[in-house]
């Protein structure tokens, strides 16, 4: 296999004729293969992922254990029992545009995803700002990831040592930060390194946090059986009915938070570079790990409701003292001796998780310094890991400042953010998917499957997501929505999804006065699908 050098990196599709050769790489030799429009190669080690390795480690970044430890309470508060109908209506946008992005995979597997596809079908500052959405979900999730984190190694510490003292050192502002950028630290350096270091790790982190949640879900279910449930709730068809949900604002934000616990399966796209059989494996990679994870969430959340109900009792679902932590308040009841795990399982998620996410926002940030939307920079790729070493860095001092800034501004940080983080998935899945219908627009009606999954599909899931995006963005303008924060009596999520935004348009205007050709379409040029 041959890889480019460093210095042959940066912004080579600005420096090359569009009509040039590029090299697909089969095994140990090169093939010639036509460049097409512009998308091209970066020097990242191809054929290093398999299909496994690629579901693997997309639950890995989506990570159940620590996703559903955060928004099953925030959830339940939303829609009560309605819990299951909510994920399975959350599933739905996901697959759809899911499909969307495999398709377009099929026809440009470039590491750029969402910021690559866009701009072929709509231009570059359409381009440029799904681009910029990816970066900024991911960036807010991986400080999310980091709070969790932190918090998790104390509470294990306090449950082991029967000290519940000790979980309280996590609350003090500076071992906070400082627990929390060694985390990141620890997390940046091995995804620095190849992607083969980052998938044996994944194999074991992944498969532990998966087995306990299993145990803690048959557990809650033996504990209703034999009677020893908190609250009994039995189990009955009407949790799955998404119409029972109360009112349509409790619904979108209750489905803004069931999207936000499906995001992360389009890790496995922007591998899709490093990935074997880049065309392919992809796609079926994405759509195996969010019907693995539907699965798997749709098991947790009923046995956990028919073990503790949705009620405000001690351990209720309903209870606003434990719906921040759920897991960790339900595991001694459930578990008794062997809770414990259940901390260690979070742990074990927040950091693999942590890890993984870093591939998306580095590979994105790649893509763009290549293309010439950003900075020469962010183009490099390290000689000896074949990563993108400079993306990965700069992802990682972002989110880490970004962490550091909410911890001291908002106590309610974790829940602000990850309504924000909601709202910003929809943004960019939501233009992903009218990307796909667009750039597909000369062949939706050649073919059946052509029809479903060019047009109709993502279409759906596209809709879905703006809804959603709009609805949101208009009821976190009140200042109770979320944790209640706000600034100057606008809602903290509105100010944290506008700025994010309107930072993105900023920087983009000020690279358009940089960085000329990109926006010109000379490096990346728009496109229509040809059979």
């Amino acid at each position: 296999m041959t890889h480019q050098p460093e210095s042959d990196a940066p912004l080579a599709a600005a420096t090359i004729p569009v009509e040039r050769t590029e090299y697909r790489e089969h095994g140990e030799h090169a093939e010639p293969a036509q460049a097409e429009h512009g998308i091209t190669k970066k020097g990242l080690s191809a054929g290093s992922v398999g299909l496994i390795g690629a579901i693997v480690i997309g639950i890995s970044c989506i990570a159940p254990a620590y996703t559903l430890t955060a928004a099953l309470g925030p959830t339940v508060s939303e829609v009560g029992v309605q819990v299951p109908a909510i994920i399975l209506v959350g599933f739905i946008p996901m697959l759809l545009v899911a499909f969307g992005y495999r398709e377009l995979n099929r026809r440009m597997p470039d590491s750029g995803t969402s910021f690559t596809w866009a701009t072929r079908a709509f231009g570059p500052w359409i381009g440029w700002l799904a681009g910029w959405g990816l970066v900024a979900a991911t960036i807010l999730v991986l400080s999310n990831l980091a709070g969790i984190a932190v918090d998790f190694p104390f509470l294990l510490i306090s449950q082991v040592a029967g000290n519940p003292e000790l979980a309280g050192l996590a609350a003090n502002p500076l071992i906070n930060v400082v627990v929390c950028l060694l985390f990141m630290l620890g997390a940046t350096w091995i995804s620095y390194r190849d992607m083969r270091t980052t998938q044996r790790l994944q194999y074991w982190l992944v498969g532990f946090q998966v087995v306990v949640l299993v145990i803690f879900s048959v557990a809650a279910i033996a504990g209703v059986v034999n009677g020893n449930a908190f609250d009994a709730t039995a189990i009955e068809l009407s949790w799955f009915n998404p119409f029972a949900v109360e009112s349509f604002s409790s619904f979108a934000a209750g489905l803004s938070l069931s999207i936000f616990i499906f995001w992360g399966w389009d890790v496995t796209l922007t591998m899709n570079e490093e990935t074997k059989g880049s065309e392919k494996t992809p796609g079926r990679a994405a759509t195996i790990t969010v019907v693995t994870i539907v699965v798997l969430y749709l098991l947790i959340a009923i046995s956990l409701i028919a073990y503790a109900g949705v009620g405000t009792g001690e351990f209720g679902l309903g209870n606003p003292d434990i719906q921040d932590n759920v897991f960790f308040h339900l595991a001694g009841p459930i578990l008794g001796p062997l809770a414990a795990l259940v901390s260690l399982a979070v742990l074990t998620s927040s950091a693999s998780s942590l890890q993984s996410t870093f591939v998306s926002p580095a590979r994105t940030l790649l893509a763009m310094g290549h293309y010439g939307a950003l900075p020469e920079k962010f183009a490099r790729v390290s000689p000896r890991f074949f990563t993108p070493g400079y993306a990965t860095i700069v992802s990682a001092v972002v989110a880490s400042v970004f962490y550091a800034v909410m911890r001291f501004l908002s106590e309610n940080v974790l829940w602000d953010t990850i309504t924000a983080l909601g709202m910003m998935i929809c943004f960019y899945y939501g233009i992903t998917a009218f990307a796909c219908v667009w750039f597909f627009r000369t062949v939706w009606m050649r073919s059946v499957r052509n029809f479903f999954f060019t047009l109709l599909f993502p279409l759906v899931g596209g809709v879905i997501l703006s809804v959603l995006f709009f609805t949101t963005l208009v009821d976190s303008m009140d200042p109770d929505y979320g944790s209640g924060s706000s600034v100057f009596g606008v809602g903290l999520v509105f100010v944290l999804g506008m700025v994010v935004l309107l930072s993105g348009v900023v920087i983009m205007l000020w690279q358009w006065r940089k960085r000329p050709a990109f926006f010109r379409g000379e490096t990346l040029s728009r496109a229509a699908a040809e059979d």
